[in-house]
């Protein structure tokens, strides 16, 4: 808990039992919640927390580069505490995010922008959309995926 504080107070942040009870949990998940998950999980420790509050606080979060926001194309936004370089693989059958890191295109790409286009890049998202695992073993044996065109 102590460690929470700590990141909050490197940003100048105040400490509050709601802030730290978001960014505990947003460290030790690597499902990337919903605000909403967030909400419905912490409101058993936290009762009198709001869904506002959640949300103002992964707002500030996100403003001071301590959580990252993820759009993966849903009704509601993503988060994921791992703020390094990578990219993300998303299940269209469950809607699972994954971690996936790809260091050696992702450190490259700057410059091959910059090299290629003159293009400053700033940030950078990529995205794999697709089945997993599971979702795949659901599947009876011949049939096919839907298409599906992402935008």
């Amino acid at each position: 808990m102590e460690e929470y504080s700590i990141i909050l107070k490197r940003h100048s942040l105040k400490v509050t039992p709601q802030r730290v009870a978001i960014l505990e949990y947003l460290m030790s998940s690597y499902s990337h919640p919903t605000a909403e998950v967030i909400f419905s999980d912490l409101m058993k420790v936290y009762p009198s927390m709001s869904l506002a509050t959640v949300y103002k606080t992964l707002d500030t979060l996100r403003s001071e580069g301590i959580i990252l926001e993820i759009n993966t194309g849903e009704d509601s936004n993503r988060y994921d505490s791992n703020t390094s370089q990578h990219a993300h693989s998303i299940c269209l059958g469950c809607n699972t995010v994954t971690d996936i890191k790809l260091p050696h295109i992702l450190e490259n790409i700057d410059s091959e922008m910059f090299l290629s286009h003159g293009f400053s890049v700033l940030d950078k998202r990529m995205f794999f959309y697709g089945y997993c695992q599971g979702c795949k073993d659901k599947q009876s044996a011949g049939e096919e995926y839907a298409s599906i065109a992402v935008k």
